[in-house]
């Protein structure tokens, strides 16, 4: 299956790093393009990647599209490869974030399969969550890019209107989480252990908390109180975050990353 990828940023980077590493891919089956070769091309070539000289170059030689730019030159991008669309099948797999599958199908021709994904970094290292949508024109095509992406995490069909929540849970969240995980590591500091060993303790425990509640049927709220004992020590640390507004201040913070995403001051 050969992949092309338009625009080769960090999350770009993170998608090809993360199918790279299980084999799902080889570094041959990619062709990039992005508008400076500066920025990429030492990459490329490290991975096995062609580079091509034009995006037209890339839909030409691509199964798949995955459209990587900045949201701001996507229709311009498109509107320049109507013909290469229109020439060559491919499924156009866009990761550009606040840009919907209806917007997308106006800069490209008539029953181009679409697939709308967002996935997080942690694609890169085989554990993302991708959100997803199709166009009608992709029904029979999606299982093809949607295989990509569980190949390195897990992922969810959801409605489009529900993508800026989800950009908030699943896109910025991991940035909130390694606030969480620094938190307790400079905590850890505070009382004598080194801050290498703290950041290790810290990040285990979240991994490891996360695994219990994808391993089961029991909610967060359970977990919390199996591991609170009756007037110990977790119970009396739990409620001291609370009364510090632990939960207020992670709702609040989401509130203002979903208001963003919607376009919000």
């Amino acid at each position: 299956m050969r992949i092309g990828f338009i625009g080769v940023g960090n999350m770009a980077r993170a998608i090809i790093d993360g199918l790279l590493a299980n084999k799902t891919v080889a570094g041959s089956d990619l062709y990039l393009h992005s508008g400076h070769i500066e920025h990429y091309g030492d990459y490329a070539q490290t991975i096995g990647a062609h580079v091509m000289n034009d995006n037209a170059a890339v839909v030409a030689n691509s199964d798949i599209v995955v459209l990587a730019v900045k949201p701001k030159i996507y229709g311009r991008v498109l509107d320049v490869l109507q013909p290469a669309f229109a020439e060559h099948k491919v499924v156009l797999a866009s990761i550009v974030s606040g840009v919907s599958l209806a917007e997308l199908s106006q800069h490209v021709p008539a029953g181009q399969p679409i697939v709308r994904l967002l996935p997080n970094l942690n694609v890169k290292i085989g554990a993302g969550m991708t959100a997803y949508a199709i166009n009608d024109a992709a029904e029979d095509d999606a299982q093809t890019v949607l295989g990509l992406f569980d190949a390195i995490g897990k992922t969810m069909e959801l409605n489009e209107d529900d993508f800026s929540t989800f950009v908030a849970l699943a896109g910025s969240a991991p940035a909130f989480a390694y606030l969480f995980i620094d938190a307790m590591a400079r905590a850890g500091v505070k009382h004598g252990i080194s801050k290498a060993d703290a950041v290790r303790i810290a990040a285990q425990t979240v991994a490891g908390s996360a695994e219990m509640v994808l391993a089961g049927t029991t909610s967060p709220s359970d977990l919390i109180d199996q591991v609170c004992s009756p007037n110990g020590s977790t119970i009396r640390g739990y409620l001291t975050m609370e009364d510090k507004g632990f939960s207020s201040s992670v709702v609040a913070g989401l509130d203002a990353t979903i208001a963003r995403e919607n376009g919000g001051d």
